[in-house]
Formats: C-alpha cells, structure tokens, sequence
C-alpha cells in the first residue's frame, strides 16, 4: 500500500456533513506513515471545504468525476477534460426526447448554472446562491462544462442511466451518485475516476497494486475495478460493491477507518 485514495459522500463524510474522529485518525496515520493520499469526488472545486476543515488536506483532489484535477493548497486548477457545448445540447436534446420531464444543469470550471425547476425549494442549500435561466441563455462559448446533470422525479436512478446510457453513449459518459434521486452526472467521453487516478498514480511512479481505494456508488465502479485492491462501501450500491470485490464494513461503523487501521497494522503502524 503506497497510495490511498477515497471518495467522500458516503464513503467518509455523512449527510451530517461531517467526518468521525475515527476516520480523520486513521487519515492521519496514513498521512503520517508516508502514504500518498488523494481523494476523488464528483463535487467541484468549490465544496471541497470538508477535506480542509476536518482532515487538514492541502494535497491534490480529483474532482467532477475525473474531470477536473485541481491543487487544494494552492486553491488552482492542474488539469480538466471538458465537454464541448454542442455536444452537451445535443446530450440535453437526445434525453429530453426520451424523457420530456428531464431538467438539466451544468457545471463549469468557472460556475454553475441550472434551469428552472432543476432543485426543488429548498432541496439543496448549497445550490441555492445560483439563479436558474434556460442554459441557452447563461452559457457561453467560454464556458467549460465539466459536468452535465439530468434529472427526473419519477422512478429510480438506474432506471434512468439504464434508458440514457445507450442513447448518448458517443456524446457523453454517464453515471449516478446521487442515493435517493434519478440524477444523471455525464461527463466527456472516456472521463471517469479511474483515468484520472491511474494518472496521478503513475506521474508518483506508483502502480495500481498499490493503491487502495473506497467509494460508495456507480460512480466509483471504474476506480475500485483499476485499484489494486478497491473496496465499495457494506452501505453502498449493489452494482459498486459488485464491481469491488471486496467490502469495507458500513460508513455507519467508519469502514474505512477499520480498513486503513488494518492495512497500516500489516506495515506495523498502530494507531493511538
């Protein structure tokens, strides 16, 4: 084990928005034993801010799914992949074909922006600082779209990915994160956690027999298949712990913290 890598919602951080004391030790361990440590998200830059209030991480996050690769310390962008705004109209036309319902919204390197109706009243207080208009009307050619959400509010997220998957396949890649609602996240084609991990690994000289890494959703099943040895949360969705192959215990009883504090007692190091 030279590298750990982890996702963040649902896998260390709860909807309390908070990270146990258990965790953040055993973080620390690993940080303090010279592991490499790097977390990979679907947020943005922008709400990384419980890795640098809770865990003191001032390393490299990869963010948007793979899409973004951007340096916490220096608070600056290192690297991004983005889709082209005409491919991401067509992607909003192709599923609005299939689904007349869908909302969309999307992430830039610089904002967020969102049609009306995307959030409902006060589902989301971290989105509620931005003005929903017609996407047409707020992007521009300079805007850099990391990130394009769909959703709907009738059945289930894989339900919806299963229906737009096949249809948008060569504009966008397409996965979920989102545990209770039918929220599409699609990026560029080919961009997903494990290309951006397996990138930063190799730039450390560090291949994927050594890289430990934890996530919860569809979102992760590239990572934890690429990783050496990949564990999917007990709590988290059928198709990631499937594509894992092995298990941490439930983020109810700090899985990841139990998985690190063995993997460190394997070197010798214990914890206090």
């Amino acid at each position: 084990m030279r590298l750990v890598a982890s996702d963040i919602d649902g896998t260390i951080l709860g909807h309390d928005g908070k990270i146990s004391d258990r965790t953040v030790r055993a973080f620390h361990a690993c940080r303090d034993a010279g592991l490499e440590l790097v977390f990979v998200t679907g947020r943005p830059p922008r709400w990384l801010h419980p890795l640098q209030d809770q865990l003191g991480h001032t390393g490299t996050v990869i963010c948007s799914n793979g899409a973004v690769v951007w340096d916490l310390e220096a608070d600056r962008l290192l690297s991004a992949r983005t889709l082209d705004l005409d491919a991401m109209f067509e992607v909003r036309r192709i599923i609005k074909r299939l689904r007349p319902s869908a909302l969309f919204a999307a992430e830039t390197l610089t904002g967020f922006h969102l049609e009306p109706g995307f959030i409902e009243n006060g589902s989301s207080e971290l989105l509620a600082e931005f003005t929903p208009a017609p996407l047409h009307t707020t992007l521009t050619e300079a805007d850099a779209v990391a990130k394009f959400l769909a959703i709907v509010r009738e059945g289930t997220a894989d339900e919806f990915l299963a229906e737009v998957t096949p249809a948008v396949a060569h504009l966008a890649a397409a996965t979920h994160s989102a545990p209770n609602m039918a929220l599409l996240e699609l990026s560029l084609p080919g961009v997903n956690k494990a290309v951006a991990l397996a990138e930063y690994a190799s730039a450390l000289g560090i291949g994927a027999a050594d890289v430990v890494a934890f996530g919860d959703m569809p979102n992760d099943i590239e990572m934890l298949r690429w990783a050496g040895h990949g564990y999917a949360m007990a709590s988290g969705h059928p198709e990631a712990i499937r594509a894992a192959g092995r298990q941490a215990p439930h983020f109810d009883d700090d899985g990841v913290a139990q998985i690190l504090e063995s993997k460190l007692a394997e070197l010798g190091v214990r914890l206090p």
